[in-house]
């Protein structure tokens, strides 16, 4: 599959990347592996859980090592655009932020992870940015800006926080991305950025001043020929269920504030997927990387199968014209395409979930999902 003559823009999203802990431990380089959760000292014990789970795990591995067979799909499938939501810290500070259960970090030496896919932006406006403090964000962005890669979502003030990315494109296309992060999420209130203090652009979901504020910020960076994201990490880890604020928001933002993607995520696992007035709502992209493999407790969801988002935007009426989804699987810390049962799985699941929004998957070629509506 390759873009045709109809396709004006085909953008390639990915749910939570978390490169930190266990899969930092496995890179060339690695902080050092000292953890300060209430059960788990050291990030070697998830490589080790891991290990436990579904065999040895290579050390000193290649960047594109946790890319796998995501590599040759994304060659294949020939996006314009790659986004993810990065959430980790890409620093060695040593400060965790006091009080906070979980704290994510990758090795500034391993960004290379990162550009191996060919990433474009990574939003950081999630809970997990400030894991190691403020030398820690600065060291992020630093190191992301070094690498060639766009931020947005954090920042080291208010207005560098609030700054949209901008991507161009052949033809004069531009994507514009803009990120924000909710409370409820898990995002400390403390971490909200100031005029004079780095930290996360916020915005809470049920607050009616919220699509006020992204109108504006889409106003003022649009140019008539722009594709507009919206990057929101809202919601808790588990479950299916949107809540109605997030839905209300997320088609006001079509409605209202002129943003043609909804690019939703903080879920473990994928969630719904709506098309409004013709533009995609991804209510939950879930994880597309992590290091939590082998761990119990919420196996109903099956948290190790993820999906990359190929969204085709049609070039006549810049609607959506194909979402296309790829299956893949975790494991030992490498994204793998899913196998049949696996995709099966997935397209039952979501199917079953989508069918409030009017939308369901079916099977495409090549071991792809598609997205069905209307």
């Amino acid at each position: 599959m390759t873009s045709g003559p109809g396709v004006a823009l085909r953008l390639l999203l990915c749910g939570d990347v978390m490169t930190g802990r266990g899969i930092d431990q496995i890179q060339r380089h690695s902080c050092n592996p000292r953890l300060y959760e209430r059960y788990v000292k050291s990030a070697q014990e998830y490589v080790a859980i891991a290990e436990q789970a579904n065999g040895p795990i290579p050390r000193g591995v290649d960047p594109s090592y946790v890319w796998g067979d995501v590599l040759p799909e994304v060659q294949r499938l020939r996006p314009d655009v790659r986004i993810v939501n990065l959430e980790t810290a890409v620093t060695t500070a040593s400060e965790p932020w006091p009080g906070k259960g979980i704290h994510y970090r990758m090795h500034p030496a391993n960004v290379a992870c990162l550009t191996a896919a060919g990433i474009d932006c990574c939003a950081l406006a999630n809970n997990h940015v400030l894991d190691w403090g403020y030398d820690g964000l600065e060291e992020t962005l630093e190191t992301l800006r070094a690498a060639h890669i766009r931020t947005v979502g954090a920042g080291v003030d208010e207005t560098s926080a609030q700054a949209p990315a901008v991507i161009e494109c052949t033809g004069g296309r531009r994507v514009v991305v803009l990120a924000y992060g909710s409370p409820s999420s898990g995002i400390p209130g403390d971490w909200q950025a100031r005029i004079r203090r780095a930290g996360v652009n916020l915005l809470d979901e049920s607050d009616p001043s919220s699509l006020q504020r992204v109108a504006r910020d889409v106003r003022d960076t649009r140019r008539p020929v722009d594709c507009v994201v919206a990057s929101l990490h809202w919601g808790g880890n588990w479950g299916y269920s949107v809540p109605r604020e997030q839905q209300r928001l997320a088609r006001a933002l079509i409605d209202e504030a002129g943003v043609d993607v909804v690019y939703g995520h903080s879920s473990h696992h994928p969630r719904p997927i709506e098309v409004h007035a013709g533009k995609p709502i991804l209510y939950g992209c879930g994880d597309c990387l992590n290091d939590y493999e082998g761990i119990g407790g919420y196996e109903i969801y099956r948290p190790e199968l993820a999906f990359l988002y190929l969204v085709d935007l049609d070039a006549a009426s810049g609607r959506l014209g194909r979402l296309t989804l790829v299956p893949m699987r975790i494991r030992k810390f490498r994204l793998n395409r899913a196998s049949d049962d696996e995709t099966a799985w997935l397209e039952q699941t979501l199917t079953r979930e989508c069918r409030e929004f009017g939308t369901r998957l079916e099977r495409a070629q090549g071991g792809l999902l598609e997205l069905r509506w209307g």
